[in-house]
């Protein structure tokens, strides 16, 4: 059974392509840090830690943390550019009626990830936030995702991890739990086949037929 769904945030509860885009062009300036910013590339990148970004688009940032401080300055000027997907209110609706636990998976700084939950009103439905903390590794090792089967006292079995992103993907097999790759997200359907997730789904909203196939309602 599925007692648990562990969400991802960007590309697949939230649409924030823009808003991530925007900022980062923004802290880029501000830091006086004038590399071209691709955005296709930029937008096949999405998912991966900051990190990894500059190193795969060689752009030279050498204070990650600055980086960090003047992005999330600047993050919630363009906020309104973000959306949350089309019938995700209901399906975390369902989800409460069935008394399954939901929570954030998110390679998003702690706090930022609090504030973008609670700007959309989410908090309520999430038993578990969990975003980037010192200490603990990111997607898409096992860490994470095991921290919030412990704090649930939820098998990793029993949990289904769901995400836009191969990192999501591998996170929740690492961890020993099922996986579902939403290719409405930042990866296409392809993409996401590769990584062979027990399940693809193309709107939020199929996530209710996962759950009535595992446990049979």
């Amino acid at each position: 059974m599925i007692n648990n769904i562990t969400f991802d945030l960007d590309g697949t509860l939230v649409d924030s392509f823009k808003t991530i885009y925007k900022t980062t062009v923004r802290s880029l300036e501000y830091l006086n840090i004038f590399s071209e910013v691709d955005e296709n590339e930029f937008y096949k990148l999405i998912g991966y830690h900051f990190i990894d970004i500059f190193k795969r688009l060689h752009i030279p940032v050498n204070d990650f943390n600055e980086f960090i401080s003047v992005y999330k300055k600047f993050y919630f000027d363009y906020i309104d550019d973000s959306v949350i997907f089309n019938g995700l209110i209901g399906v975390l609706e369902s989800l409460k009626e069935k008394n399954i636990y939901v929570s954030l998976l998110t390679t998003k700084a702690q706090d930022q990830a609090d504030k973008i939950i609670d700007h959309f009103n989410l908090r309520k439905y999430f038993s578990v936030v969990m975003g980037r903390r010192n200490g603990v590794a990111d997607k898409p090792a096992a860490e994470p995702l095991l921290i919030i089967s412990n704090q649930l006292n939820v098998s990793p079995g029993n949990i289904l991890m769901a995400g836009d992103t191969e990192l999501d993907i591998r996170c929740g097999k690492n961890a020993g739990a099922k996986t579902c790759g939403c290719f409405y997200g930042y990866r296409s359907k392809i993409i996401l086949q590769e990584e062979n997730p027990d399940y693809l789904i193309g709107s939020i909203e199929e996530i209710m037929k996962i759950v009535g196939e595992e446990n049979n309602y």
